[in-house]
This record gives C-alpha cells, structure tokens and sequence, in this order.
C-alpha cells in the first residue's frame, strides 16, 4: 500500500463488513481471530483490559472507564466500533487516534494473510488493535463488544473485569429471538476467576448470568442494586445515570490501579473533552436545539423518546433512517404522533428501504416526508424548524456518520 488512502479503500472493499453487508460478513466462530492471533503472537495477552458486552451503553460505559482511567494517569488503549467518522476513531491511546502510517504499514505487511485466511473487516480490526496495544504498552485498554459475546471476535481477551450493561432484544437474527438466547451469548464474556459487573437487573436473566459466574468461579455484581457515590457526567442523556452506576461498580475490581474519587468525578465530567465521545444526547446547536444520538433499537430509543417529552410544549422535527435489521415500526412509534417526520435511509446495503419507510408513514398517519440522503432531510428539517423548536438527529450510528 502506498499510503492511507489506497489502504483504507483496499479494507473496505477487500474485506467483508458487517455495517455494510449484514450477515454475510459476521462470522460467529472464535477459530479465525485464534489463529489470526497466534500469527500475530497473541498481542491480547500483553496487556490488562476490560471487556465490555451489552445491548445498548458498551460505547458510553467504555468512553467513561477510558475518561477516568486517563484522569488517573494511566495509559489507556480504547477500541470501539463502528466509526462514526474516521476509521481511526476506532484505536486510541489516551484520545490519540492510531497513525495513519501504522495502519497503512500494518495492513501492507499482513495482506496475504488476511484475504489466504478469508478474515472479516472487523477480526482483521480487532487484530490490529490487539496488536498496537501491545505496540503501545498501555496500562490497560478498555475493549467493546462488537456483537453478542461469546463468538464476538474481541472474546479472546482475559480481562481484569468483564462488564454487560444490559439485555435487550437487538440482532435477534444472530443471537436469538428472546432475552435469555441474547442473555446466554453475552455471558459468554465472563471468564475463570474473572469478576463481572451487570449493569441492568432483569428477572428473565438474572439467573443467566449467575449460572454462568458460579460455573467460571466469577465474583458476580449487578450494579443496580448497589450504593454509590453520585455523580454528574458531561454526557446528558438520562440513561447515563445507569451507565455511571456500572462503570463504578467495575472500578472496584481495579485493584491494581490508585484511582480516587476525583479521578471518578473528574473524568465522568470530561468524557467528551477526554476521549472525543459523540452522538449520545449531543446537542450541537440551541436555537433551534440540534440533537444528535446514535440510539437505534427499541430499548435505547426509548429513553431518548422520554427525554424529548420534557420539550413536549415545543414542535418537534425528527430526521431519522433506519438499517433493516431493527423494529423500526416500535422505534417510530415512541415519538409524539404530532411530530414532522423526515424519513431518508444511510448508504447502506442493508439499510431500511425508503419505500418501506413511506409505507409505514402512512399506515401510521405520521406528518412525514421522504427525502433521498441523510443530509437533504437534515436540510429539509432546519430549513423548515423555527427558532425555539427541536430538531432530533437518529435512527442509526450511519445517520449520524453522513452527517458529520
């Protein structure tokens, strides 16, 4: 490869990827990242981590254990996913995006490996932040589920602490159809000896995970029901109360690492300034108030559509799309039916078909319309939005992606 550019467009083209390509691009089998990792002299166990699965909050809760490990002083390895953005927002090291050369360099020297091995977008991704972690000597890094758990490619780790923020029904195509299917995949992160923070106390699930600690021998704490310290973040959304709760409830099983209270308060208020975290309750603009969130299946969404009712005395404008693999129906039907709807769907293959979209707009009697891009409904919303009204930005990490 000759320099980012070619390598970048060589990974998105040559490599199967899940955003873009749906099922056939997710391998639920371990075999692959093993032996990628044996290739590459298993990176993963040079370093310490933490894992984290969930249906909805791994990004929040991952950004904030980034935010307040770093206030501490140490040296903290981020891996995220997808990209809202740039590729590289998915490999940091103390907010610091990884080398454009380092990628260009790493995908240049292992090419043949990855196409001879028929490897995913994201193992080969895993891979390469497995890898520069080790590179980098980090303190820790904190490691985000791609889907599921237990076949998720990042399930080679031995963390300090494993955390699951929560269950509900999402990528039902791949890890079941109810909460103790889904529940069962991502308890699959939980390892020997390795303690486990729950973020969300769920009756049908609850034993799940309990079975699974005791058969590993795992310290088990479901963070709802502890006593903490409050505190503030500058991330706004209502759900990151709960977020808060898990990430110190997981902080305590850092035994190795001195971090105080104002560790803790300083970087829950910093995330954003911390770690360059993104579409979850952003406002981006206040007259009219311009909000971004990457919320897109029924559970997350929901709390987003609770907090817009706080603004219910304002006209409210939603430019939203969808990928085909959600409740989009139950999602839509969350938001006052007095709201504009601005329906338009990203650039993907497995996007929510506009036309879909249309037919679902007037089955439901909904004052929408359909644009042909993210960006033209977004135009479309703020030209037609006055001054004290609210324009709502979601639907889909894509959505907002086209956008910034």
């Amino acid at each position: 490869m000759r320099n980012y550019k070619e390598t970048i467009f060589w990974m998105f083209s040559n490599l199967p990827m899940y955003q873009n390509l749906g099922a056939v691009a997710y391998y639920p089998d371990l075999s692959r990242m093993n032996k990628l990792s044996s290739y590459l002299n298993e990176p993963q166990n040079k370093f310490k981590s933490i894992h984290i699965a969930g249906t909805n909050g791994k990004g929040s809760t991952a950004h904030m254990l980034s935010s307040i490990i770093q206030e501490a002083g140490y040296k903290v390895g981020l891996y995220t996913s997808p990209h809202l953005k740039e590729f590289r927002e998915r490999i940091t090291v103390d907010n610091i995006q990884i080398a454009k050369s380092y990628v260009t360099k790493f995908i240049s020297e292992h090419k043949f490996f990855f196409t001879s091995n028929k490897f995913s977008f994201f193992e080969m991704t895993v891979g390469l932040a497995f890898y520069y972690f080790a590179h980098k000597e980090v303190d820790i890094a904190i490691i985000e589920v791609g889907m599921g758990g237990r076949l998720d490619a990042t399930n080679i780790l031995n963390p300090e602490v494993s955390i699951i923020t929560n269950i509900g029904l999402d990528h039902t195509k791949f890890l079941g159809d109810n909460l103790l299917d889904i529940a069962f995949e991502k308890a699959g992160i939980i390892k020997q000896d390795t303690p486990v923070v729950i973020g969300e106390t769920i009756k049908e699930t609850k034993l799940v995970f309990q079975k699974q600690a005791i058969e590993m021998s795992a310290p088990i704490i479901f963070s709802d029901r502890k006593k903490i310290d409050n505190y503030n973040s500058d991330l706004k959304g209502i759900v990151q109360q709960k977020n808060i709760r898990t990430v110190v409830s997981a902080l305590k099983f850092l035994k190795n690492y001195k971090i105080t209270k104002k560790n803790i308060k300083d970087g829950l208020l910093n995330v954003i300034k911390n770690t360059s975290f993104r579409g979850r309750w952003q406002v981006v603009k206040k007259k009219p108030l311009i909000i971004f969130d990457v919320a897109h299946n029924v559970e997350a969404m929901t709390y987003v559509a609770n907090q817009l009712l706080e603004f219910s005395s304002k006209e409210l404008h939603l430019v939203l799309g969808f990928v085909g693999d959600k409740s989009v129906s139950e999602i839509i039907n969350l938001f006052p039916v007095d709201s504009k709807f601005y329906f338009s769907s990203p650039m993907l293959d497995r996007a929510f078909p506009l036309e879909e979209l249309e037919r679902l707009g007037k089955n439901l009697n909904l004052n929408f319309n359909i644009y042909p891009s993210v960006l033209k409904a977004f135009e479309a919303a703020k030209n037609k939005a006055k001054k004290n009204d609210i324009i709502f930005v979601g639907g889909s990490t894509f959505v907002l992606s086209e956008i910034l």
